[in-house]
């Protein structure tokens, strides 16, 4: 099978983690992609006053400009967009909205999943109607009526995923404007969209129906919640890798149970401090040369 672009890492996340995982990787002289968005928490910190080297407090969003510098001279390549899918067939595969890459070797580093969607009885249903897997659970609702909560192309590409079991598909974007791009726009056609307020879900043991704000309501089976952007936790869920509540979980250095696939930064648990994630990317670049390496020996 060929490939027009072969990396040798793929890096998602763009925060401290990620872009220490690159100093290394590049200067391996391994073709290294960092993809991103600028959403990472650090962005939000006015002062950082416990990280070595900085005589003076330094911006978060300062740091974070600085590290993307230094990677860029030394040869990384930084795409600022958002990661909607990722696999591993014969090496891994990473989706964008409007692009396909392929690399050797694998880094989750793009943080913690903080994201809430507050609908009333949400985690009530958690594992008895709703998911955060279509992978994993699509094969449950087979012709049946199913809903995506999400309102962009993570939403869609999920909905899509679905069709493989059932064509009762409702995108619900919990009031929301749907936001898609070029690439998802023709796919609109095979889904209901459901632009209401959400307010509760309902059932006795499993989901029965979904209410909206409007004191409307429908009846549903199922609902794979698929909002804002999938965190790492919502790849390792796809992938099969092993997961500690909302922690990916890694050996000391920093491999998962996946072969090539590495996580480091706040994806892992633990102290939650710029210093951490520095020191795991710096492990999992590392670790990930050496995988590279004994890849291209084979």
């Amino acid at each position: 099978m060929g490939y027009e672009i072969m990396y040798d890492v793929i890096i998602i996340g763009k925060g401290p983690a990620g872009i220490s995982a690159a100093l290394y990787t590049v200067r391996s002289n391994l073709k290294t992609l960092i993809i991103g968005k600028n959403d990472s928490a650090l962005r939000k910190a006015e002062r950082i006053e416990n990280y070595y080297g900085f005589a003076e407090a330094i911006r978060g969003e300062d740091l974070l400009k600085n590290g993307e510098k230094q990677a860029l001279r030394l040869g990384a390549e930084i795409l600022n967009d958002e990661v909607i899918a990722a696999e591993k067939n014969d090496f891994f595969e990473v989706a964008t909205p409007n692009s396909h890459f392929t690399s050797r070797a694998l880094i989750l580093a793009t943080g913690q999943p903080v994201k809430k969607v507050k609908i009333e009885n949400l985690e009530r249903f958690e594992g008895n109607g709703v998911s955060y897997c279509t992978t994993c659970d699509g094969f449950f609702y087979n012709n049946l009526k199913v809903g995506v909560l999400g309102f962009n192309d993570y939403a869609i590409h999920e909905a899509i995923e679905l069709q493989a079991f059932t064509k009762k598909i409702t995108v619900f974007t919990n009031g929301k404007d749907l936001v898609v791009s070029d690439k998802y726009a023709g796919d609109l056609k095979d889904f209901e969209i459901n632009n209401k307020e959400i307010e509760k879900l309902d059932g006795k043991e499993y989901l029965e129906k979904i209410y909206f704000k409007d004191g409307s309501s429908e009846d549903l089976d199922g609902l794979f919640v698929a909002y804002d952007s999938p965190s790492s936790i919502d790849f390792a869920r796809k992938m099969g890798i092993m997961v500690d509540g909302n922690s990916i979980v890694v050996d000391k250095d920093q491999q998962t149970n996946i072969d090539g696939l590495f996580a480091a930064g706040d994806c892992t648990g633990g102290f939650k401090q710029i210093s951490t994630a520095v020191g795991q990317g710096a492990i999992a670049g590392k670790r990930a040369i050496e995988y590279v390496r004994k890849q291209k020996l084979k």
